[in-house]
């Protein structure tokens, strides 16, 4: 049960995230094994809810936004495109964020992952065909999830307090500064400002919210089926998952206090 909520909270992230991209492109180019975690203590990744009303609030608004509009679209995407298709505009998708895994796994220290990342990404951009088709993985250069806010945690930084950032979704006081970092590294940033514009980086964006969104739709009914609170289990899995992927799927083991022993030792 414990895998399936990081797994599910995985995709909740990448979902919302896809939505922010979104809205961020239409503004944009309308108008133009880790190292220091290892160290850690594993009670740092306590993190607290203090604006927990609030976080609730957008959680609603987020969800809202999603069934009214992301989902119907993308159900009508899953109808009508052909699976094969899907897949092909997914690696090509896949491969675009591609830059943000590599260069954060050169920041944790990870030098020969982030050379396999880095030939991965070239691979996939050349043979593969703009990333339409997933070359390297065949050729044994499997894919890594690597993210800022991943990084400032091997480094050291504790994530305080959860939030919930609207259209966006779960993060912390930690992980938020990973979004513009994200958006500064993407490849249609710099194409979209530098060479192409809006007439062909906002198609473009809008098709990869829609393959997103399709890619989780069941992923996403199964989550609305198996939680009785959803923003909870939203919040729990999130902050498990991060921990999970901070310490690359190795993390220490945690640390309970034993009622009995406090007892003795007060005696």
């Amino acid at each position: 049960m414990l895998r399936r909520a990081h797994f599910f909270l995985s995709i909740v992230k990448h979902k919302y995230l896809t939505t922010v991209v979104l809205l961020f492109s239409v503004m944009l180019f309308s108008g133009c094994a880790t190292t220091g975690a290892n160290g850690k203590d594993a009670n740092s990744f306590e993190t607290r809810d203090p604006y927990e009303n609030v976080n609730r609030k957008f959680y609603v608004f987020t969800d809202v936004v999603d069934r009214k509009i992301l989902e119907p679209i993308s159900d009508y995407y899953i109808q009508f495109v052909p699976d094969r298709m899907r897949r092909s505009i997914g690696h090509f998708y896949d491969n675009l964020l591609y830059p943000n895994v590599f260069l954060n796994a050169f920041l944790q220290g990870k030098m020969r992952q982030g050379a396999e990342d880095t030939l991965r990404f070239a691979v996939n951009s050349s043979v593969g065909i703009a990333g339409l088709f997933d070359v390297a993985t065949r050729m044994g250069l499997p894919a890594h999830d690597e993210d800022f806010g991943q990084t400032l945690g091997v480094w050291g930084m504790d994530a305080k307090n959860y939030l919930f950032i609207p259209l966006l979704g779960p993060s912390t006081d930690r992980d938020v500064s990973g979004i513009p970092f994200a958006a500064v590294v993407h490849p249609m940033f710099w194409i979209g400002w530098f060479v192409v514009g809006a007439p062909v980086t906002v198609p473009i964006t809008v098709l990869g919210v829609i393959e997103k969104r399709a890619r989780l739709s069941g992923p996403m009914r199964i989550r609305d089926e198996a939680a009785l609170e959803p923003y909870l289990f939203v919040r729990d899995a999130y902050l498990q998952q991060r921990k999970h992927l901070i310490y690359d799927g190795n993390p220490p083991p945690e640390v309970y206090e034993d009622p009995a022993e406090e007892v003795i030792s007060l005696r």
